[in-house]
């Protein structure tokens, strides 16, 4: 978003996530905040049951029935909490879109793939089937598939991994949304593909001035391409920053120790530096009481465990740390 004066694409408030019964209930995400603005591509990243695809699936109100949502989710000032399903439906696909972990599952294995494509270009727009098939092939070459037309009669089990994603991504391009989720995009793929994946999503959102919710468990991933990095952590943002500003000095222990899992990415792992401790599977402190992290955590003093701390800051840069001004927590560049 480059001009800070323009209202943000997405603004998402207090999005809480509760699933079960009356007398039984889990949270699973818990006052969630951040906004995207166009153009711009925020990396969400954190380990898995974090609440990184669930925040996806919430922001296209895909979650189960079980689940009560609250807060507020807005897309371009419309609210988008509490909406009947039937204007959902009509949100999904042409305003926002997803792109999903296994892309070779996501595609229906007995349609060819041109119908696919050409099935949601019809449920949103109206379109021939003559109009709907040119626009599939012209989807098809800008996510940088050789032979479209090849492509388009053929079905998903009889393409690689790394040619499935493009078909997901140009499926999800193909009404033109203003946000795209993609949920791991690049899980499986081999490192070159993964790299290809990654320039693509850059690139589309350079040209479409499109807004990427970019999901991803590898930090490494996420600094090729993101703008700002959003992490998650037991089912709350507990760091936000711009990307230049996290690979240099994070501000989080739980974003410093996402960084030094992906150190060897960047250079040999030091055998100096600290590692999280603690009980991997502990459970997290009851409802309001200590830091979700303090377990784990190589600086966590008393008040950490008796007060659980607030997200400080702004849109673009808070912690959820007691200790975030004094810890001097170095990153993976100078």
């Amino acid at each position: 978003m480059d001009d800070p004066t323009m209202s943000p694409l997405l603004q998402v408030r207090d999005l809480t996530v509760d699933i079960g019964t009356e007398s039984i209930s889990n949270r699973l995400l818990d006052r969630v905040s951040f906004e995207l603005g166009s153009g711009e591509i925020t990396g969400l990243v954190g380990e898995s049951g974090s609440g990184k695809t669930l925040t996806g699936l919430a922001l296209l109100g895909l979650l189960p029935r079980t689940a009560t949502t609250s807060g507020s989710i807005r897309l371009e000032g419309q609210e988008l909490v509490g909406l009947p399903a039937a204007e959902l439906r009509k949100i999904r696909g042409r305003d926002v879109s997803m792109v999903f972990q296994d892309p070779s599952s996501a595609l229906n294995p007995s349609v060819s793939i041109g119908r696919q494509i050409v099935d949601v270009l019809k449920a949103h727009r109206d379109i021939t089937k003559v109009d709907a098939e040119d626009v599939a092939t012209d989807l098809l070459h800008q996510v940088g598939l050789a032979d479209p037309s090849r492509t388009l009669k053929s079905y998903g089990y009889e393409l690689s991994g790394g040619m499935c994603q493009r078909v997901m991504i140009a499926m999800a391009l193909a009404c033109g949304p203003k946000l795209l989720i993609a949920d791991e995009p690049t899980t499986a793929l081999d490192v070159t593909i993964q790299a290809q994946i990654v320039d693509l999503l850059r690139e589309l959102a350079e040209q479409r001035d499109l807004a990427v919710l970019l999901i991803s468990h590898d930090l490494a991933v996420v600094a090729e391409v993101a703008d700002r990095v959003i992490t998650m952590f037991r089912g709350e943002i507990v760091d936000v920053a711009p990307r230049d500003v996290l690979l240099r000095r994070p501000a989080h222990p739980y974003t410093f120790s996402l960084l030094e899992a992906a150190r060897s990415t960047f250079e040999e792992v030091s055998s100096q530096s600290p590692k999280a401790r603690g009980d991997f599977t502990s459970k997290a402190p009851a409802d309001g009481v200590g830091c979700r992290y303090v377990a784990r955590c190589n600086y966590s003093e008393e008040l950490c465990i008796s007060d659980h701390p607030l997200l400080i800051g702004s849109p673009e840069s808070a912690t959820r740390c007691h200790r975030s001004d004094e810890l001097e927590l170095l990153g993976l560049v100078s």
